[in-house]
């Protein structure tokens, strides 16, 4: 994919050489680099590395002007000559590189490269997504074998890319030849300026003949993806940053781009306006309409952009008026690019990127779509993606035909695909556990449990099998209430809330003894679960929740009068001994005093503080131990003495 749209810009300093003619060769190839005129740019770069002169700067541009029009294996081969050089660069460069060779099939060395871009970056989302994710081949290759792909039968010699539905055609831009003698060629790319072309489709959205989609939207510079109101009246698409004739230029001189709307009336389009988000200061693209039409997707560097470029949203009102636009955060977007956003009436939004893991260039991603972001982003599959980039999918939710594009292929040029999808790429979860014994730990097999939504309406039910476990079929981003039952235990309802990714959600079940057994010696605190009388860090105040549970002490000393209780609180090996016995102590004393004073006779109660002298596991002083472990010996006791 051609970056002109992309919305990258690249700032390269000026470079130093020895000879006179190769810096004003270099320095000439410097403003094509900065004026997006990379075609001109690659070649004087490559004469002049050619005949043996080695600089990073040069290498940096060689491989990013190849990178940015998507030629990854001359990418990669002017890269490794930066590597070759230098092998401690900025970190992005190592990401370039990664991606570079993933496209040409080195994915050892890719793999490589990423994962000292993970060691290299502070916090970039893509190298947290990459951490989290790697085994992204294998989820991709089970993502695969759900589509029937073919040439959609429009492609010209040109770059053909980024369909939208209107009507009964499709409306697709391209850089096709238009025969004229004079026609005007963008710098960036060799090839002529992009202009906005029509099909028919039949039924089955096979395209018939191309042709111009001619109306006043056309001027002599970029027009592209468009995306049409459902009446087929508005029209929001992608130009230049030029309108009534005035080309309009950032600080550096550069032509961005926008996005226009305009309107059909009297049987023409027309009364073409730009957006008032829009800027001179920055690119905004490839506009995406949500299905009710009140929301308004599309692609931006502007302020606020996590990467390279972000997927945004503002919304449109009644009156046609725009709110202010909103990233849609780092649950999508990356420090890379993230482009042509499509969202379908599932409200499912299919998004180009080269920041999540994929198999390199640009890959199509899908993500669940709501008020909050975007959720459970997934690959599509290695069936629409592949190591070039591919992009500007759509897809018609009926009939589960649609079109992406791509420039794999011999040509490299961006093509247009046709599909039908024949499996739907679902978010499958599973909700288990295993029930126990709240205060045993003991497997509670053939325990009832049952399934009911937010509203109560009973989902289903099952029972633990003999190891105590259980297991629903869910739906993701859903919340349940699951109840458990078992005789000799009380009934217990839990919330669970499932996140909206494939996987599944663990939730663990423990019962209460409806009637607890205890004598001198046993642990009340063992019959409600009470581990711990939770205190602030180094203090000795009740807390709220710690009050809570002895409430329920405080409930079976009322009860049975005659008996007392020997509360003993216990700390971890952390901190000194001295420290630990001291605090410990006050926390014991701290419980009676609570107890007195609501009520419980001083005589009934004795307490002490233990502090690390009965560690109940091998954490003492200089052992490695998880936080974990640690929790096991800060515990309160309550032992007791006499009934």
């Amino acid at each position: 994919m051609k970056n002109y749209i992309f919305l990258y810009i690249a700032i390269i300093g000026l470079l130093s050489f020895n000879g006179y003619s190769q810096e004003k060769r270099v320095a000439s190839a410097d403003k094509k680099y900065d004026s997006y005129a990379y075609v001109n740019a690659i070649k004087t770069y490559e004469r002049v590395a050619n005949k043996g002169y080695k600089s990073e700067e040069i290498f940096k541009n060689l491989g990013n002007a190849f990178y940015f029009n998507s030629k990854f294996d001359k990418a990669a081969k002017w890269y490794g000559e930066l590597f070759a050089m230098n092998t401690e660069l900025e970190p992005e460069y190592y990401y370039r590189y990664a991606q570079s060779l993933k496209s040409i099939g080195e994915i050892e060395k890719s793999k490589e490269m990423l994962d000292l871009f993970d060691e290299k970056s502070e916090n970039d989302i893509r190298a947290q997504l990459y951490k989290k994710d790697r085994n992204y081949m294998e989820e991709i290759q089970a993502n695969s074998g759900r589509y029937e792909i073919d040439d959609a039968g429009i492609n010209s010699k040109y770059s053909d890319y980024g369909t939208a539905f209107y009507q009964d055609k499709i409306i697709f831009t391209s850089a096709r030849d238009t025969g004229s003698l004079g026609h005007r060629r963008h710098k960036w790319t060799g090839e002529s300026f992009t202009n906005l072309y029509q099909s028919s489709v039949d039924e089955d959205l096979n395209p018939k003949r191309a042709k111009k989609f001619r109306c006043k939207l056309k001027t002599k510079f970029h027009e592209s993806t468009p995306v049409f109101t459902k009446d087929g009246n508005t029209v929001y698409f992608t130009r230049n940053n030029y309108v009534n004739g005035k080309k309009g230029k950032d600080e550096n001189k550069i032509t961005l781009v926008k996005i226009y709307k305009a309107t059909f009336e009297n049987n023409k389009w027309g009364n073409i306006t730009e957006l008032p988000f829009n800027n001179d200061s920055y690119s905004v693209a490839h506009p995406a309409l949500s299905p009710d039409e009140k929301t308004l997707y599309f692609a931006s560097d502007m302020p606020g952009t996590i990467g390279q470029s972000d997927i945004f949203r503002v919304s449109i009102d009644s009156l046609g008026n725009f709110g202010k636009p909103e990233n849609l955060g780092p649950g999508i977007n990356t420090e890379g690019k993230e482009t042509f956003p499509f969202v379908s009436n599932e409200n499912e939004i299919y998004f180009a990127s080269d920041g999540h893991p994929g198999l390199g260039g640009l890959d199509v991603f899908v993500g669940k779509l709501d008020e909050k972001g975007v959720h459970n982003i997934q690959n599509v599959g290695a069936d629409i993606n592949s190591p070039m980039d591919d992009f500007a999918y759509i897809i018609d939710t009926k009939s589960r035909r649609g079109f992406f594009s791509s420039n794999k292929g011999d040509s490299k040029n961006d093509n247009i695909y046709k599909f039908l999808e024949t499996r739907k790429l679902e978010c499958i979860q599973e909700l288990y556990g295993v029930v126990t014994d709240l205060n045993t730990g003991k497997i509670l097999p053939y325990t009832k449990l049952t399934l009911y939504d937010r509203k109560f309406n009973l989902v289903g039910t099952t029972n633990s099998d003999e190891k105590g476990n259980y297991i629903f079929a869910v739906e993701c981003g859903t919340t349940y209430n699951i109840r458990a039952e078992k005789e000799e235990y009380t009934t217990k309802e839990q919330l669970v809330n499932i996140p909206y990714e494939n996987g599944k959600t663990n939730l663990p079940i423990q019962l209460e003894k409806t009637e607890c057994v205890v004598t001198i010696g046993d642990d009340l605190g063992k019959c409600f679960g009470i581990k711990m009388i939770y205190f602030d860090l180094d203090k000795s105040n009740i807390r709220p929740e710690a009050a809570l549970d002895l409430e329920k002490i405080l409930d079976v000393l009322n009860e049975y009068p005659n008996m007392k209780l020997d509360i003993r609180s216990h700390t971890d090996s952390r901190q000194t001994h001295k420290y630990n016995e001291a605090l410990s102590d006050r926390r014991a004393k701290s419980t009676i005093k609570w107890l007195v004073d609501n009520g419980v006779d001083a005589s009934r109660l004795t307490g002490k503080g233990y502090g690390e002298t009965q560690l109940v596991n091998e954490c003492a002083d200089g052992v490695d131990c998880t936080e974990e472990q640690h929790q096991m010996n800060r515990r309160s006791e309550f032992i007791i003495s006499d009934l």
